[in-house]
């Protein structure tokens, strides 16, 4: 069964399958510098890492510390992993990186 997005429409889509066609590191480093700014990619690197902070049980103080987000950015993320679409714990799953 396919998921229901709200982000749906064929714009969308066609994004989405662009980027399942990267192959390596490389090419993903040409198409994201070409498509984003620094700015766009570095912010969704550090919300992925703050993810992963929080996983981690670490506290807002130590994550903001250690990323540079702000409390408001690691609490909308938080929200995100208990009662969003699940895709910070799907990642985690493929990347090998599941809770204990």
């Amino acid at each position: 069964m396919a998921y229901n997005s709200r982000l749906k429409s064929e714009q969308t889509d066609a994004l989405f399958e662009a980027i399942l066609t990267l192959d390596t590191m490389d090419d993903c480093y040409r198409f994201f510098e070409d498509i984003c700014t620094i700015k766009e990619i570095q912010a969704i690197a550090q919300r992925l890492e703050v993810a992963k902070q929080l996983r981690e049980n670490k506290t807002y103080n130590e994550i903001e510390a250690e990323t540079g987000a702000s409390t408001a950015t690691i609490s909308r993320i938080n929200r995100s992993l208990n009662y969003g679409a699940d895709g910070y714990n799907l990642i985690f799953r493929k990347l090998g990186l599941t809770k204990e």
